[in-house]
């Protein structure tokens, strides 16, 4: 990267300090220990523009914990689709350089294993927002995770757009097929942006429906939320959950990549790597032409 990427990792402990006791009530089923890995792109000459970050998913393995998996366990090495996209393209960017642009890519990483310490259905873990989160089901794992990694993007990096990519769901496979990834904002903006970074990469995708009245499933007796409604509208209720980790006006998309990111007959595809360098890439000079219109309007 020529010096424009950084790297830092953060042990258990960081971790800890920060509260992130969704994204440890996942790892502490596991052997290994979680490392928090936040790499930080910074453009070598010129000013910054704009401060993004994009936020992948890390579970380098999924038994589905206690809701143990009946079927497909042997491929849940492909559940860090999301941070492998994300590392790929921070390797990318880094060779790219693009100006303008400050980017920070994350991935809480760790396993969803089975020990006497693992979480259960009905444990109660509280995020580094103060989010409480009633667990329902060990096997909606990665949104856990996923939850301290958007509130470490949108408050201690102070992310001004955040997208984020993971394999969240067999619902979504089930609407899209293997093919095509689901995008799910409320922001149109950004939504125009994704849909043409997509046409320009040939990482198919397609806008996905905010639909505001399935927060009903998310409702818990004893805690802020669930961490999963019914088998209805999953990848919908996964996107509505991840919401509530990131700013309400700060524009922020959801990328559902469980289709696209395996092929049974190639394996892994790296689906998603060049739509983020894209994404990314552009953001320095978008926000350049923003701030020049503006001042023309004044």
């Amino acid at each position: 990267s020529n010096g424009t990427i950084t790297c830092k990792i953060l042990g258990k402990k960081e971790c800890e300090a920060r509260g992130m006791g969704a994204y440890l009530g996942v790892a502490r089923g596991s052997e290994t220990e979680p490392q928090f890995i936040h790499l930080t792109y910074k453009p070598r000459k010129g000013d910054i523009n704009s401060k993004v970050a994009v936020v992948g998913k890390g579970l380098l393995f999924d038994t589905g914990g206690y809701n143990i998996k009946t079927a497909m366990m042997e491929l849940m090495k492909f559940d860090c689709g999301g941070s492998a996209a994300t590392l790929g393209a921070a390797r990318a960017v880094g060779q790219l350089a693009p100006e303008g642009v400050e980017c920070h890519f994350l991935v809480a990483a760790c396993e969803n294993m089975i020990n006497d310490r693992a979480v259960v259905p009905s444990d109660i873990l509280t995020a580094s927002n103060g989010k409480t989160i009633e667990v329902i089901n060990t096997d909606a794992e990665g949104r856990l995770t996923l939850a301290d990694a958007l509130v470490y993007a949108d408050k201690e990096v102070g992310a001004e757009r955040i997208i984020e990519l993971s394999t969240l769901t067999g619902a979504m496979m089930v609407s899209l097929g293997k093919e095509i990834c689901g995008f799910f904002t409320t922001d149109d903006d950004l939504a125009k942006e994704l849909e043409d970074v997509s046409k320009k990469t040939g990482d198919k995708s397609w806008r996905m429906p905010m639909a505001k009245e399935y927060n009903d499933q998310l409702k818990s007796k004893v805690a802020d939320m669930t961490n999963c409604g019914t088998r209805y509208g999953g990848a919908i209720t996964a996107a509505l959950f991840l919401e509530n980790f990131v700013s309400k006006k700060k524009p922020f998309a959801h990328i559902d990549i469980a289709g696209p990111v395996w092929s049974d007959k190639t394996g892994a595809t790296g689906f998603g790597a060049k739509l983020v360098t894209e994404w990314v890439t552009r953001q320095g000079q978008l926000k350049k032409e923003e701030t020049e219109e503006e001042k023309k309007k004044d």
